[in-house]
């Protein structure tokens, strides 16, 4: 491996990714496969990189074909299952690299259908997602288009929840709805595979668990939803971290990055870091966010930059060239208290930390 030289870095405990995955088996019952959401890299984590990691397992969810046709590159031989709707154009890379697929589209179906090889599919079922899935009342047309083509391969049936971490009855409505469309589709073939619950499902609705869940923010250590933290005990996996690269004493009404919009009020000592909305920090937080150094919060001042951004470490001690800056070190600063400030969810700001901010994993 390349050895890494640049002081910003992504920390991904892999310890504390395993971790994750027994608490949830906790929940679970022991016939219960667990099919891991690697997607977007493995939420911005890159475990999706990690054989000895993802090969405890024997179905992994990716979002698109050519994360699938990575993995494969990587050396992954187990089932690798595309959670959306594949385009008509990546049909020939899916027969080569042995993908299982979500299938919502009987256009799509009109594609595969003259192809020698089998593809193995699960139906993707509308209960009220609002997105992609076989409508209720088109699935016996769905069906019975499937029974006359034999080179396709009902492996599976699954939903997604729109609501299961703040409105049950919605949700429970939805899986009424499933379970109604399980039973049929039961009746015309044999599967697999029956899955409708993610994070915020294996939490709130464990009764539905059927043989097959797809846990994906909670793998990582984060809440999928508010009081998520009070129902399963989770270690967060990744801590985003610089270093200081540059410290200055300045006098009172100076000008800190571009716009000028900030101005000091005292004579202040200010650090920059070199991380910056490149790498995934968001611009939001620039005079609004904070950082951990020496174990305490330190403000960002001025606009953050492409490449770096500025902290007012006036009142803190002893801080010197080369510290430790934590972007968050889920103790004093977590995900979510910058998801929050960013008027977004933990998800997005995780799965965007930039490629060119090194992965680092550690056990510990």
């Amino acid at each position: 491996m390349e050895q890494v030289t640049r002081p910003t870095v992504l920390e991904v405990n892999l310890d504390n990714f395993k971790y994750n995955i027994e608490q949830i088996r906790k929940l679970l019952k022991p016939e219960t496969t667990i099919m891991p959401v690697i997607k977007a890299e493995g939420y911005g984590t890159y475990i999706n990189t990690r054989l000895d990691i993802i090969d405890e397992f024997d179905i992994v969810a990716i979002a698109t074909v050519d994360e699938g046709v990575y993995l494969r590159s990587l050396g992954f031989k187990k089932e690798i299952f595309v959670l959306n709707q594949p385009y008509i154009t990546e049909i020939d890379k899916i027969i080569e690299n042995n993908l299982t697929i979500g299938v919502c589209s009987k256009n799509f179906l009109e594609e595969i259908k003259n192809k020698t090889a089998k593809i193995k599919i699960h139906i993707e079922i509308e209960t009220g997602m609002g997105r992609t899935g076989v409508s209720l009342d088109k699935l016996d047309d769905f069906i019975t288009f499937i029974k006359e083509n034999k080179n396709i391969e009902i492996e599976g049936v699954y939903t997604h929840l729109s609501s299961a971490d703040e409105d049950f009855e919605y949700t429970k409505n939805q899986l009424e709805k499933f379970d109604k469309t399980v039973e049929k589709i039961k009746l015309n073939f044999d599967i697999k595979y029956i899955h409708c619950l993610a994070s915020n499902g294996i939490i709130n609705f464990s009764k539905y668990q059927y043989n097959l869940v797809r846990p994906g923010i909670i793998m990582y250590g984060y809440e999928s939803g508010n009081g998520i933290k009070e129902k399963i005990d989770l270690k967060p996996v990744c801590t985003l971290k610089s270093k200081i690269t540059y410290i200055k004493e300045v006098d009172e009404n100076t000008s800190i990055s571009y716009g000028r919009r900030f101005i000091t009020k005292r004579k202040s000592r200010i650090a920059t870091v070199p991380i910056g909305y490149a790498d995934g920090l968001k611009r939001i937080l620039s005079n609004i966010g904070e950082v951990v150094i020496n174990n305490k919060k330190a403000p960002i001042v001025g606009s953050i930059c492409m490449d770096s951004f500025m902290v007012d470490v006036t009142d803190i001690q002893d801080v010197e060239y080369g510290d430790d800056v934590y972007i968050w070190d889920n103790n004093l600063i977590t995900l979510n208290d910058i998801a929050k400030k960013c008027d977004t969810i933990n998800y997005e700001i995780l799965s965007t930390v930039g490629k060119r901010v090194p992965r680092i994993f550690i056990k510990k």
